[in-house]
């Protein structure tokens, strides 16, 4: 099938669908300026010594990796990124009565930002706009700590009980929320179609949402600038960037 039988075919599918579920990934947020981490241009790849910030032994055994992490978080894009096209078609989705759910990996944000429903965000790693105290689970808006690291803060303990803060995204070695993903579980699989976008379906449990949804009966639509190891049960698969295949799509 070649490109324009395929978006054809998944525009077909789309079409068809009542009731859609949105599973994104960092490919959709690299238009607005935020990299991925494993794309050719991605964070981790051009420094892969960056990845360590994204491991939580690595981060709560060393202090120059929190001192890292802190000075990523004061320059994180995500800060000032606006939503691209890709997050509009979720919205118009949504205010169409046909997308049930948006789960992302993503913890920029922008989703939100774009006009998605809150409530109907779900969001699998968390959020960079909260830190969290890795003793106490005290949360707090992430600006509060930015401040203190821009004040000379290099690595700027818990107010409350003195302990490690972090970011409340989920890092590497640290499990997910069994709730959230509880109920990104029961979305996917109760989905009519599976609408899967920039995600390199590689980390897990999250990619393992997919073949949920596809043993339940749903309809997989992968939309990724590279291969994933669903390509194959999917009933479509779209190359591009983001910003130009999903408004092509829906």
């Amino acid at each position: 099938m070649d490109t324009a039988e395929e978006l054809s075919h998944a525009r077909e599918l789309v079409a068809g669908a009542d009731r859609i579920v949105a599973m994104t990934g960092a490919g959709i947020s690299t238009d607005s300026g935020i990299p991925d981490f494993r794309g050719p241009n991605g964070v981790w790849t051009k420094d892969p010594a960056a990845e360590k910030m994204s491991n939580l032994q690595a981060y709560v055994g060393s202090e120059e990796v929190r001192r890292a992490s802190w000075q990523s978080r004061v320059r994180h894009p995500g800060w000032e990124a606006k939503p691209n096209a890709a997050h509009q078609v979720f919205v118009d989705l949504e205010r169409a009565g046909r997308l049930s759910a948006v789960i992302t990996q993503n913890i920029d944000g922008l989703h939100q930002k774009a006009g998605s429903d809150p409530a109907r965000v779900i969001e699998l790693h968390g959020t960079m706009f909260e830190s969290e105290c890795l003793g106490c689970a005290d949360r707090r808006d992430m600006r509060e700590a930015l401040a203190r690291v821009r004040a000379g803060e290099v690595d700027p303990p818990c107010e409350r009980c003195g302990g490690i803060l972090k970011s409340a995204t989920i890092s590497f070695g640290q499990a997910l929320d069994a709730e959230v993903l509880e109920r990104a579980r029961a979305e996917a699989v109760s989905s009519e179609l599976l609408l899967v976008a920039g995600s390199s379906l590689t980390v897990h449990p999250a990619a393992g949402l997919v073949g949920s949804a596809l043993s339940a009966g749903a309809t997989v639509i992968v939309c990724n600038a590279s291969r994933t190891p669903y390509d194959s049960p999917a009933a479509a698969v779209l190359r591009g960037p983001l910003g130009e295949v999903l408004p092509a799509l829906v």
